[in-house]
């Protein structure tokens, strides 16, 4: 069969190519922003890309064409696919009809921390040999690929509350019916589709609908929205995890990352990695207590940890030049960016934490959530903000008068600010969930010179 993708460099949507490929399809795919990872792992994989989106993809007209849910109605190979009666199905729908069927499905849903997570939890399966199969919306490092088939019932994937496609505007993860599903968080995202909280509520309990009785939930006890969803109605067991409360708990986080991990009170071992932050250790039991689900034990799980490498662009170092160290990370809610600071500052020995930002989602760039800014921000020593030109409102008025805080208008003014301010020790965290204008290359090579 020839699947053609639209969308096909988004982090899921290369995922679903990767999986198509794998099961023996002829897979080529169109996209309007074609670049690395995705597209290099994509290339790799013998996948043929097309930079933009021109009809002309379509001859001779492929047997499906996968629809991601950036395309929208007045694209134009979405009018000629309608216009043509093309077969067509969105990404999730594929996913859940032709790779996800009778598979044992471990779902990772969450405002945060579903890739890593996901990446956790895809590896101390692997570890444990049950080569499982996986999705994620990243690259974990354990394997050097987004996505896999795998040659057991088990498969992870990363649960995405967004719409499904133009034509389908449910979440996607109500596509995927777990067995084991983690709930890890929930707070308010993506206004570019949900008016409100609560309708983000209502399809997180759309997809607890979707688990067996003879399944499991593994559940984030320090949240509270999280509690509400269940509350609403739950027919499946449900292991809590975090609080002293909870089934899962993890001991105080030592100065190395490392930290105990305890079941029902009982000490079950000890976590020993370089990770950071409290976020880290809620996501690691989260992965722990779904694997034991799926019958790995917990020593082997804590052993598969000490192995595992964090997803690339989590708090990636991506160089160390003149003892000033990069950090590439995807955080771009305010609570995944006051957490990543504050992780990294717990472990940090000596030097300054710079935060480099661009306010790139759809969400941030809405401003829902620009008064939480310079409190995500405090963390750090020193901050820099891109102010885009077709920004909507201005970062200077949500910033409080916070003078260690500065908007500058161009990637090329923040390098020059921020060579001129680092000094050896410290650590640059620049923070995006897009390519961020390159930044990364060009301070690395700024610092460099």
């Amino acid at each position: 069969m020839h699947i053609h993708i639209l969308g096909i460099c988004g982090t899921f949507m290369a995922g679903v190519a990767l999986l198509a490929r794998e099961a023996g399809h002829t897979v080529t795919g169109s996209d309007a922003n074609v670049y690395p990872p995705m597209s290099t792992q994509l290339e790799a994989q013998g996948i043929t890309l097309m930079e933009g989106y021109k009809p002309e993809h379509l001859d001779p007209a492929p047997d499906m064409v996968v629809i991601g849910n950036v395309m929208s109605r007045g694209n134009p190979m979405v009018e000629h696919i309608l216009e043509k009666g093309l077969p067509y199905t969105s990404g999730p729908e594929w996913l859940g009809k032709y790779i996800l069927q009778d598979r044992w499905v471990l779902a990772v849903a969450g405002t945060h921390g579903k890739t890593t997570t996901s990446s956790m939890l895809a590896w101390i399966l692997e570890y444990a040999g049950l080569t499982p199969g996986f999705l994620i919306g990243g690259i974990p490092q354990n394997f050097g690929l987004s996505a896999r088939l795998g040659n057991t019932p088990f498969f992870v994937v990363e649960a995405d509350e967004y719409d499904t496609a133009f034509f389908d505007k449910r979440s996607k993860f109500v596509h995927y019916h777990p067995r084991t599903l983690i709930l890890n968080n929930l707070e308010f995202d993506h206004a570019d589709i949900f008016p409100d909280l609560n309708a983000i509520k209502t399809q997180f309990h759309h997809l607890m609908r979707t688990v067996p009785g003879n399944g499991l939930i593994v559940a984030n006890a320090e949240e509270q929205n999280i509690k509400e969803v269940i509350a609403m109605g739950c027919w499946t067991p449900v292991e809590y995890f975090g609080d002293e409360q909870a089934s899962w708990q993890a001991g105080e986080i030592n100065s190395k990352g490392s930290f105990d991990v305890l079941l029902d009170n009982q000490m079950q071992g000890k976590v020993e990695w370089t990770l950071s932050g409290r976020h880290n250790q809620l996501n690691a039991l989260a992965a722990i207590a779904a694997a034991r689900h799926a019958g790995v034990a917990v020593d082997v799980s804590l052993e598969a940890l000490k192995e595992f490498r964090n997803v690339k662009r989590r708090m990636e170092l991506r160089a160390e030049i003149k003892g000033i160290k990069v950090y590439d990370d995807f955080a771009h809610h305010p609570t995944a960016i006051d957490l990543t600071l504050k992780g990294l500052k717990k472990v940090m020995n000596k030097g300054r934490i710079i935060a480099v930002l661009e306010p790139r989602s759809n969400t941030m760039r809405m401003g829902v959530h620009k008064d939480l800014l310079a409190d995500s921000l405090k963390t750090a020593d020193e901050a820099y903000l891109l102010q885009p030109e077709d920004l909507s409102w201005d970062l200077k008025s949500s910033l409080n008068g916070a003078d260690n805080i500065h908007v500058v208008s161009s990637v090329e003014d923040i390098v020059k600010q921020v060579k001129t301010f680092a000094k050896a020790d410290d650590h640059v965290v620049i923070m995006s969930n897009g390519a961020f204008g390159g930044i990364h290359e060009k301070l690395i090579k700024s610092l460099d010179a």
